[in-house]
This record gives structure tokens, C-alpha cells and sequence, in this order.
């Protein structure tokens, strides 16, 4: 419904409306709700579609607008119906009040989630099943019979349309259930049709070069790989040759094998993400490809699209730039700590042959080409020192420890590789799929201001955005809160997203930006090969079909981005209250990262990254070092509480002794 919806705001060709979807579109056309103009089935302009989110102080909702980045409309409770929070419904836009913009319920069409997970809970000796997002009653049409039937802590998928039970995932008892309601909470899951994997299976397991005859044979260059130690989809392989000063991006050329409207499409654009947990991944494509044929092996010819970039030797920019078809057959693959040992210790550089050792040798010098367009960029763009946090778990998926993720210059290489690739690829077009990240509002950054100089530092105002953050990220270094206030940046800014026109990337500095580098674990990727095909073919048949519905599409795979991002983090989210659940009463290190409107910390030791709620009566500044003891635990909503203990650091008194 969600989908249908976003197409509806945007322009939903008749010829695109799906079987399921053409009674309720036909309902809504007689309705008012819908008109055709020009074979495109739209919302009228006075209409508008999303999801209700229920006011806290009672006094109505807002409408979170779905397919149009436009502020959120408010709903007066008298205008409400009986639409509740989370439904999916459809408005009509009051014109001509005061205030702020507001509207009036319609229709409700559906749930926003369409999809939740209930448990089992005993309370006062009597069996009830809850949301695990809420602890609210989940609406499950069980019979106290059939109720009696389950044991406490038992966990179910539902459908949220009509409160049936799709599936028994287990009991909250068991960690390993943990995975299967992230995934329950989003309709993901991990296995492929079997009209998928026969597909999938079907491709010849190796590259004949014969059968690419007008591909350029790129098999002689020095390619490689860096990636992490674990990876097994290997995106892209870089080539530097530094008497040419030419750089070589090479990207798998999954378009090649996964064509539209085929079943490996229609199953990638659902996911549209590679999800990543701390002991698996859950792929995009099958295996066979993400793995095995379009995975850049070393010592293997594989498919691939590549951007040729010559580079001035004394400014570094790029000034002459070829795309083309390719093969290729790389000749290491490294993993980012092998690369930083080399860097660290280039006397003991080992290889097994002359390729290794050509390849080892244009690496110290694509080194020198990357940490040069890397100071050029944070001339302009920013260096956020966000950290990934990494968790190690044991067989029965408890948490063994975390680690923070620290960029090493092997990183910095490739990350920058492949900046200058999606830079190149976004010159291409004007309109398709962008990577768009929008400078934060005055309003969000006034807030940001006045959070900081809570903490005693003080927002001095320079020429530009750019000096006046860095400013910041000067005086927070000094302070020991680098990370820290990072994190307040980003989180003043707007949220970087997928769009079908330009409007650059703030973050970065770019003009224009896309996503090229990762089509085996990002739909929006293999979009932006197959419209650069069609490009440069001609073909604008192919590529008008392909930006026929690109407004929709980049709104799906935005939420479908999100939606992976969540599940990530919701995973960890349970592993640390499991950890917790097991050292109730014992207190430990934290920082506090928020104040308002409750305060929370995250545990710094000894293991780190565990976000809880703190209650306490006595001041406490934002980046406190605190301790706190851990009170109680809920498996269910994964939430952990805890109670203050003492103040160990306070950056409020570090503030006053620097002034």
C-alpha cells in the first residue's frame, strides 16, 4: 500500500498499476480520490498521502507525507476520524487557514506497518499478547483457549491488516530468535524463491572472453581488491598507473546478468539492500551471483563496468574520463589490514610474483594521488569522525565484546577510488538516480548552537557554513569530545537520500554525487549502470522506461535504505539487552549523549556501545561521564533502564575551567 501510495504522488503510469492494485485504483478514480491526466493516474494537487503520527499532547496528528518531500500536514482532532498512529491514509489539504499547514482525514487505506511482532506475556496471572515494539495489545484475535496454548514469551509474526498470525518465530528465551523478529518486523527474509535460485544456478560459472567480443580487454592491468577480512561480495577493483596517471575503477557488471522485469530483478528491488549483521549477511542478489559470478575474485575473468580517469599530476583533477565495458581478472585480493601493514612496513612486502609485486608497488603510489584528492575534498566537504561500532558474537549469538571500527588509510584509498567514480557517473545525466544530501535547516542548526553552548562551546559564526563547523570540530577536539559533538553535526543535518534530480551533497562538497561503486548490494546502483547503458548506446527507449518511474523509485529504495539501516541496529539493540539482562544491579562506566527529552547514555565499558535510559534527580550535562547501575531489563522492546550513580567527569566543569 505504502508503494502504491508514493507512485500515486508522484505519477503512476496506467500501464504500471499492477492486477492487485487496478480495483482499489479504479475505486479511488470514481472516489475523487484519483484522476487520469495523459494515461498517468496521480493524486489531485489538494490531496495528499502518509502516515499518522498521533500527537503527544493529544490535540490531533500529523501526516508524514509520503512521495514529496514537503513538511508534515496537522491534523486537528475533530478532523481525525478514526484514524489511529501508524495508518496509512489519504487527506485533503485545508487551503486558506492561518498557521501551519494543515489537513483533513479522507480515507484510511492501510498501515504504515504493515507487518509487527507479538509476544506472549503474563501479567497478574493472565495470558495477553503485546506489540514487542510498544508493549501494547497487539490486537491478535487469540481465544483465551488457544491463548492457553502458548508459553510465555512466545513470539509472532502478524499481519497488522487483519491481526492473523503468519508464523511462530520461538521464545524471547532464546537469543537466536533475535534475528528472526528484525527480520519478521520488516517482511524481510533470507531465502530466494526457487524460480530465483534455478536462475541464479543457470548462468555459466565462469567468464568466457570469447563470448564478449566487444568488451575491452582489460585483463592485463594490475587490478585488485581491497575489502574487509570477511567480505565475499567484492564490488570493485581499482588499477592505478601512476606513469599514465590513470586510474582504473572497475565495478561488478551485475546489469549484465540480472535483466528487468526477470524474477532476480523483481526479488532485488524488494530487498533493494544487502543487510549486514555482526555473524551474516542477508544479500540483495543470490549467492551465485553475489558470491561466485558477479563478485570480483582474484585470478578469475570477471564482467565489469569501468571508469577510465586521467588525472592532472600537478591539481589532481580528473581530465579526461571513459566508461566502457569491460573484462577483467584481478590480480590480488587484499583485505584492509594486509594493505595498512604494507603502508606501515613497506620493507617487508612480500609478493608471490611479478603481478603481486606491480600491484603492491602502484599501491604505495595510488596512495599518494588518493591522500592528496583527500585534502583537496576536506577543503571543501566535511570529515565527521562517526564510528562504526563492530560486535562479536559466539555460537549461541550472545555478545563476546565490541570494537570500534577506526579508518585506516587503506580505507581512505578506496573510499576515495570510488568518490571519484560516483562523481563521474552523476556528470552523466540530468536526471536519473542521484545521491542528494541537503544543507541543514537554520532552525536545526540554531538548535545545534544552543546544544553546544550548553556544554560551553560557543558557535562563533564565520564566512561560511563550512568554517563555522569546523570551528566547532576544532574546539570539541580540544576538548576530548570529538566524537561526540560529530554526532550532534550529523544529527542537525538532513538525512542524505535518493532523488531523481540534482541538488548536490553537502556533506561531501559535491556538485553532484550517485551510488555506482555498489550494484551487488545496491539496487540504486544497478538503476544507474543500466540508464548509463542506455546512455551511451542511444537507446532512449531504454532509457526513458528506466526514468518513466524513477521518482517513485528513488522514494522506495530511500525507505528501503532505512528499513536496512533499522534492522542493523535493532539486531545489536537486542544483543546488548540480553548482555544487560545478565548484570542487573552491577554499575558501570557511561557517557551521556542525551538530555532531552529523557535522559540516556551509552555504556563505555567493558563493553561499549549499549544505549540506555538513565533516571536520576541530580544535574547532569550533556557528555557527562557518568556511572550508572543497570535496574531492569525488557527482551521484548530490547530497552534497558538503569539508575545514576555519580558524576565521574563533567564537561560543564572542564567548560568553566577553560574559560
Amino acid at each position: 500500500m505504502k508503494s502504491l501510495l508514493v507512485r500515486l504522488t508522484v505519477g503512476l503510469y496506467a500501464q504500471d498499476v499492477t492486477e492487485d492494485e487496478k480495483p482499489l485504483v479504479a475505486q479511488w478514480l470514481q472516489e475523487g480520490l484519483v484522476v487520469l491526466e495523459e494515461g498517468v493516474y496521480r493524486l489531485p494537487s489538494q490531496y495528499r498521502a502518509g502516515a499518522i503520527a498521533m500527537n503527544q499532547s493529544g490535540s490531533g496528528a500529523y501526516l508524514q507525507v509520503l512521495g514529496a518531500n514537503v513538511r508534515d500536514l496537522f491534523i486537528d482532532e475533530h478532523d481525525l476520524g478514526d484514524a489511529k498512529e501508524g495508518d496509512l491514509v489519504i487527506v485533503k489539504r485545508l487551503l486558506g487557514r492561518r498557521g501551519r499547514p494543515s489537513a483533513k482525514l479522507v480515507a484510511v487505506v492501510g498501515r504504515a506497518e504493515t507487518f509487527s511482532v507479538a509476544y506472549v506475556k503474563i501479567q497478574n496471572g493472565v495470558k495477553s499478547v503485546l506489540d514487542i515494539r510498544n508493549d501494547y495489545p497487539a490486537g491478535v484475535p487469540l481465544s483465551a483457549e488457544a491463548l492457553a496454548g502458548y508459553d510465555e514469551g512466545t513470539l509472532f509474526k502478524v499481519n497488522n491488516q487483519n491481526g492473523e498470525i503468519m508464523e511462530v518465530l520461538g521464545n524471547l528465551a532464546d537469543p537466536l530468535v533475535d534475528e528472526k523478529i528484525v527480520l519478521a518486523m520488516y517482511n524481510k527474509h533470507d531465502a530466494f524463491d526457487e524460480e530465483v535460485q534455478k536462475l541464479a544456478a543457470s548462468f555459466d560459472k565462469t567468464v568466457d572472453a570469447s563470448k564478449f567480443p566487444g568488451r575491452k580487454d582489460l585483463r592485463g592491468l594490475p587490478f585488485c581488491t581491497i575489502d574487509p577480512v570477511t567480505a565475499k561480495d567484492f564490488d570493485d577493483a581499482v588499477c592505478y598507473l601512476p606513469d599514465a596517471h590513470t586510474l582504473y575503477v572497475a565495478i561488478a557488471d551485475v546489469s549484465a546478468y540480472v535483466t528487468p522485469f526477470g524474477p532476480i530483478d523483481a526479488e532485488a528491488i524488494y530487498r533493494s539492500f544487502s543487510i549486514y549483521l555482526p555473524h551474516r549477511s542477508i544479500p540483495m542478489l543470490p549467492r551465485e551471483l553475489s558470491e561466485t559470478l558477479c563478485s570480483l575474485q582474484p585470478h578469475v575473468d570477471r564482467l565489469a563496468y569501468t571508469f577510465k580517469m586521467v588525472l592532472d599530476p600537478e591539481s589532481h583533477e580528473v581530465v579526461e574520463t571513459e566508461l566502457f565495458e569491460s573484462i577483467i581478472h584481478s590480480k590480488r585480493r587484499f583485505n584492509y589490514e594486509e594493505v595498512d601493514a604494507l603502508f606501515d612496513a613497506p620493507d617487508k612486502a612480500a609478493p608471490a610474483n611479478d603481478d603481486e609485486r606491480t600491484v603492491i608497488a602502484n599501491l604505495f603510489e595510488l596512495r599518494k594521488l588518493t591522500d592528496a584528492l583527500r585534502a583537496k575534498r576536506l577543503k571543501i566537504g566535511f570529515d565527521f569522525r562517526s564510528e562504526e561500532l563492530e560486535m562479536a558474537l559466539d555460537d549461541a549469538q550472545n555478545i563476546l565484546g565490541t570494537t570500534v571500527a577506526e579508518e585506516t588509510p587503506s580505507h581512505a584509498l578506496i573510499e576515495d577510488c570510488m568518490l571519484l567514480a560516483n562523481k563521474a557517473a552523476a556528470a552523466m545525466y540530468e536526471r536519473g538516480v542521484f545521491r542528494i544530501h541537503e544543507p541543514p535547516s537554520p532552525a536545526k542548526l540554531q538548535s545545534l548552537y544552543t546544544e553546544l553552548a550548553g556544554i560551553g562551546i560557543i558557535a562563533e559564526q564565520k564566512e561560511s557554513l563550512k568554517e563555522t563547523i569546523t570551528g566547532i570540530q576544532h574546539e570539541a577536539q580540544k576538548r576530548g569530545i570529538a566524537h561526540e559533538v560529530d554526532t550532534l553535526i550529523i544529527r542537525s543535518q538532513m538525512q542524505a537520500r535518493y532523488a531523481p534530480d540534482n541538488v548536490g551533497h553537502f556533506g561531501l562538497g559535491f556538485e553532484r554525487y550517485t551510488h555506482f561503486t555498489s550494484p551487488i548490494r545496491r539496487y540504486s546502483d544497478l538503476i544507474v549502470h543500466r540508464l548509463l547503458k542506455a546512455i551511451q548506446r542511444g537507446d532512449k527507449e531504454e532509457g526513458s522506461y528506466v526514468l518513466r518511474n524513477i521518482d517513485a523509485l528513488c522514494f522506495a529504495i530511500s525507505d528501503k535504505e532505512r528499513e536496512a539501516s533499522d534492522i542493523e541496529v535493532r539486531f545489536m539493540d537486542r544483543k546488548f539487552a540480553r548482555w544487560a539482562n545478565e548484570h542487573i544491579g552491577e554499575v558501570f562506566p557511561a557517557r551521556v549523549y542525551a538530555t532531552d527529552p529523557e535522559l540516556r547514555a551509552e555504556i563505555t565499558g567493558p563493553l561499549r556501545g549499549a544505549k540506555v535510559k538513565v533516571v536520576t534527580n541530580e544535574p547532569v550535562m550533556l557528555f557527562d561521564d557518568i556511572e550508572l547501575r543497570i535496574e531492569n531489563v525488557s527482551l521484548a522492546t530490547a530497552r534497558i533502564h538503569t539508575t545514576f550513580v555519580r558524576t565521574v567527569e563533567s564537561h560543564a566543569t572542564l567548560s568553566k575551567e577553560r574559560e
